[in-house]
């Protein structure tokens, strides 16, 4: 298959250092959160990009299965939590819950499109069989 698009960062000091793009779109400090033994510091850290990234390819796979199907989520919303789960001795995982929001669309067409996105998202599709996820419609009840 071709390539259709890379990214390329690289990163110095690990978890309490500095990640940058090859394009140099990002220059980022990264900090430990005090949960894994930091000193949460002002930096932001792997869990976090990775959570950012997944919550805009997500929101981006749902308009597309929304817009195929003549759905209108304009005023959606895709949230993305990544737990860091384990420890050493049993081995350090990711945990990974999606929130999504659909106001105005039906509950029944909301749950189908984020079927539809979870199986379409490039992150989901990577990430399926090796990170747990759990894909939730948040509801005006909620």
């Amino acid at each position: 298959m071709p390539t259709l698009y890379e990214a390329t960062a690289t990163a110095w000091g690990g978890r309490d250092g500095r990640v940058t793009s090859s394009d140099d779109r990002l220059d980022l400090n990264l900090s430990i959160p005090r949960g894994m033994g930091g000193d949460d510091g002002p930096g932001t850290n792997p869990e976090q990009l990775f959570a950012t990234g997944y919550a805009a390819c997500f929101h981006s796979a749902l308009k597309a299965v929304a817009r195929a199907r003549k759905v209108d989520v304009a005023d959606s919303a895709v949230s993305v939590t990544v737990g860091v789960t384990g420890g050493l001795a049993e081995g350090i995982d990711l945990a990974v819950t999606i929130e999504a929001q659909l106001p105005g669309v039906p509950e029944e067409t909301s749950r189908e499109l984020l079927d539809l996105a979870h199986q379409t998202c490039p992150y989901s599709r990577a990430t399926r069989g090796n990170v747990q996820q759990d894909v939730r419609l948040v509801t005006e009840e909620d």
